[in-house]
């Protein structure tokens, strides 16, 4: 029966061997796998980097299948980019078990010198062309992937030097896929987060980072941050000592800043003390506009958020995103347009009305919502979490996945905050609802229309169009 306990090294040696029979790899020896992070420099060592840095850190996204073409891609992110920290996106072959299909794409990546995978593959790449990749720049490099089962890829990245992973069992869960039942995939990363552990306690402090955005749309914040907490408490359990809890940009100034800003007190409230909490911002996750000059004012709003709210880390978008995959010089503007206003604006004393009010309102949601997670069970998490998640008490927008109910609607009130529409089951408090339907009731009466679910979907569109809310016929309020 799935419970919220640490796996005994004996479970820990089990997974192991049957992980490998899923795809050959080599030897993964531990003890020389500590020897190996012991030796890298302080300046790749992701959680002291991050964890000391006295200014937000910028980290892209990044990830093609050759690993030449990926070291040169984090060089040119880190020196043209200036990125703090770097990453390595993962192939979608990777994060469906598909080892056999990333391999072939592999093999013909480097026999037509063509991206024919959307991200790394490091399982093939295995344990030593990641250090050759990690020895290759200068920054740390994180794994940021998307993979529901994603055990054999944190054993062969762990072995390889990354010192941080994210995701987590319902973030890469819920959003991510239809069919994978959710308590089978907190057990999968109960084995991550025990692997972490392990390398915490001899001294390898591996950072984890769930996934914030979920469903990157219009997601309230409440139901982010109860999924940060749940994960972030599930990681703890199994011995994680550096948690970095993740919030998505909904486009409200001021709901953006309380949202982070509630989202580091709860993740210090309801994490145990041993564990450093650190925030990451990721910048808009939704559709972006056509054309770069307006894409440029779509990450500027990001990074006039970051410098206020001050989160631990961004994570950047470059003007290209409507059109897919971004050249890596975009990617470095999208980095360095974010440093120029974060960087001028931290100068900057700036004080909002109203942002003390929305950490209040956020933090009382995100209680009711956790508050039913531990009842549900028993104060167990992850009991609590899969049952809250049948029965609808906690629920993401716009989910695929088959776990959830997927019930809940948001749309934008006539300030642009993000409020929920229809509850499903959602497990907030009479009075917290009462808040969202009024505040959606004021914009309905003024663009005199009906609250109905065209808000949702003019909201949905609004950024890329050119606007933060959805209103008829675009018109301004």
């Amino acid at each position: 029966m799935l419970r919220d306990t640490r796996l005994s090294g004996r479970d820990l040696s089990r997974i192991d061997e049957e992980i490998r029979a899923d795809w050959s790899v080599e030897d993964l020896d531990f003890e020389e796998a500590v020897d190996y992070h012991d030796a890298l420099p302080p300046g790749k060592q992701f959680a002291r980097v991050l964890e000391n840095a006295d200014r937000p850190l910028l980290q892209p996204r990044a990830g093609v299948p050759r690993l030449d073409d990926q070291i040169a891609l984090l060089g040119h992110l880190e020196d043209a980019g200036r990125a703090d920290l770097l990453p390595t996106t993962i192939d979608s072959y990777t994060r469906d078990n598909e080892y056999g299909k990333a391999q072939e794409g592999l093999e013909e990546a480097r026999d037509t010198g063509e991206d024919t995978l959307n991200g790394f593959p490091a399982v093939n790449h295995g344990v030593e062309g990641c250090r050759q990749l990690i020895e290759a720049v200068d920054a740390p490099v994180e794994v940021r992937h998307g993979t529901p089962d994603a055990r054999l890829l944190a054993a062969v990245t762990f072995a390889g030097g990354f010192q941080s992973f994210e995701g987590g069992p319902v973030s890469y869960n819920i959003p991510y896929t239809k069919e994978r039942d959710l308590a089978r995939t907190i057990e999968h990363w109960q084995y991550v987060d025990r692997l972490a552990g392990a390398y915490t306690e001899r001294g390898v402090t591996i950072n984890r980072e769930p996934f914030g955005p979920l469903t990157g749309t219009l997601v309230p914040p409440s139901i982010a941050i109860a999924v940060m907490l749940v994960e972030g408490m599930l990681a703890a359990t199994q011995g994680v000592r550096s948690i970095t809890l993740g919030y998505g940009q909904v486009g409200n100034l001021v709901q953006d800043i309380a949202a982070l800003r509630a989202l580091r007190e709860l993740g210090e409230e309801y994490l145990p003390d041993e564990v450093t909490v650190t925030t990451v911002f990721h910048e808009w996750m939704g559709g972006f506009p056509p054309d770069e000059a307006r894409a440029n004012g779509v990450i500027a709003l990001g990074a006039a958020t970051a410098a206020i709210a001050e989160p631990d880390k961004v994570i950047t978008k470059s003007p290209q995103e409507f059109g897919g995959v971004p050249t890596k010089e975009a990617n470095a503007a999208g980095l360095r347009t974010t440093r120029q206003l974060i960087d001028m604006m931290r100068e900057q004393d700036i004080n909002l009305d109203g942002v003390d009010r929305e950490q209040e309102f956020i933090e009382k949601s995100t209680r009711s919502l956790m508050d039913t997670v531990l009842q549900l069970g028993d104060e167990d998490v992850a009991q609590g979490v899969v049952t809250a998640f049948e029965t609808g008490k906690l629920d993401v927008p716009f989910a695929p996945s088959e776990s959830a109910a997927s019930a809940v609607l948001p749309a934008r009130d006539d300030d642009g905050r993000v409020r929920v529409l229809q509850f499903g089951d959602l497990a907030l408090d009479p009075d917290l609802k009462d808040v969202h339907t009024d505040r959606l009731d004021r914009r309905a009466r003024a663009e005199n229309r009906d609250r109905s679910f065209q808000m949702v979907a003019d909201d949905v569109d609004a950024i890329s169009e050119g606007r933060l809310i959805g209103r008829p016929g675009g018109e301004q309020a």
